[in-house]
């Protein structure tokens, strides 16, 4: 690694998101290795539930004010929150304001605005809090990476993760036509409106399996799902993988599984 020693964020929590803890535990699970691996001690507040954000995108924010509060309870504490899903987070630091004020409670929107700024994706925390770029990652394939809207959009993550992934050593980095694109799920836009979310998909296929890469990169796995089933539904060989499973991935842990194996 060529960065300087990580610096210290005081006491950190992981918030798994209820997606990636029911669907995809794999990816909390390689947060957890990777941040360790950096000195990181993470906690993980048994008490979290879902943010909240498909009650708040589809109409239903007072049903969401629970769970805002619930948020602010079980992380208050803590000098620094990292999510690997920039979706969740920018629900809490861009959604969560508005439903406090909603909601008339002063008390909560104090909460709200004390929490919301220490909560942080994880290319956000890496690069920003940590100050690293370099993981020490090895992952030797050709991947290209998807940016998600909120994170692109909403949180403005701009280059870090792919910052992150050119230090990987072996990974091999190619561009993404149209990458700023959306890839079509947006949580229940794409039950609401499948004929639609379905042909924004299939242009997002297109364009990665144009790449000629192995894997496609992003830091949502609700991104990835779409993006994965259309893959595995036109039998395409571009495999989807979140963020942090390549940042965890190391030659030693590869070559562990190896021999394991053997």
């Amino acid at each position: 690694m060529n960065n300087p020693a990580p610096t210290s964020p005081g006491r950190v929590a992981l918030f798994a998101t209820c997606f990636n803890d029911t669907m995809w535990p794999e990816t909390p699970k390689a947060t957890v290795r990777l941040l360790e691996r950096l000195g990181v001690a993470l906690d993980f507040p048994a008490q979290q539930t879902c943010c909240g954000q498909m009650l708040t995108n589809t109409g239903y924010a007072d049903e969401a004010v629970p769970l805002v509060r619930r948020f602010v309870e079980v992380f208050g504490g803590y000098d620094a929150v990292v999510a690997p899903s920039g979706s969740c987070v920018g629900s809490v630091r861009e959604q969560y304001a508005a439903l406090a004020r909603r909601a008339g409670d002063p008390g909560l929107a104090r909460a709200v605005a004390e929490v919301g700024p220490r909560v942080h994706e994880l290319s956000e925390f890496l690069v920003d809090v940590l100050g690293v770029t370099d993981v020490g990652a090895w992952f030797p394939h050709r991947v290209t990476y998807h940016p998600t809207c909120h994170s692109l959009r909403m949180l403005r993550v701009g280059d870090r993760p792919t910052r992150l992934l050119a230090a990987v050593e072996g990974l091999e980095l190619v561009p993404l036509p149209g990458a700023d694109e959306c890839c079509g799920f947006g949580g229940t836009f794409a039950v609401k409106n499948p004929d639609v979310s379905v042909a924004m998909g299939e242009e997002k296929v297109r364009n990665i399996t144009d790449t000629g890469a192995e894997y496609v990169v992003s830091g949502d796995n609700s991104c990835l799902a779409q993006i994965g089933g259309l893959l595995g539904h036109q039998g395409r060989t571009v495999r989807p993988i979140h963020l942090a499973e390549v940042l965890a991935s190391t030659r030693e842990e590869q070559e562990a599984r190896q021999e394991e194996a053997r």
